[in-house]
C-alpha cells in the first residue's frame, strides 16, 4: 500500500481491521468526517454557560395559536 501522507502503518492497519471499509481511502474519509463532527460538537459544548436567558420565559406560550 502506498502511503503518500506518511500515516502510521500500524494505526492504519488497526483502523482497517476495526472498520468495514475495504481500503484506506474511504476509511480516512470517514475518520475525517468523524473528526470534524467531534470538533464541531466540542465548539458547541464551549457555549454552555455563556448564553444568558430570561428566567421567566415561557416557551409554551409561544406555541399557542391566536
Amino acid at each position: 500500500m502506498v502511503n503518500i501522507f506518511q500515516i502510521d502503518e500500524t494505526l492504519l492497519q488497526e483502523a482497517l481491521a476495526l472498520s468495514n471499509h475495504p481500503t484506506a481511502t474511504p476509511l480516512i474519509e470517514a475518520a475525517l468526517r468523524e473528526y470534524i463532527q467531534r470538533r464541531k460538537q466540542l465548539k458547541v459544548l464551549e457555549l454552555f454557560g455563556t448564553i444568558d436567558y430570561e428566567e421567566d420565559y415561557n416557551y409554551k406560550q409561544q406555541r399557542q395559536t391566536i
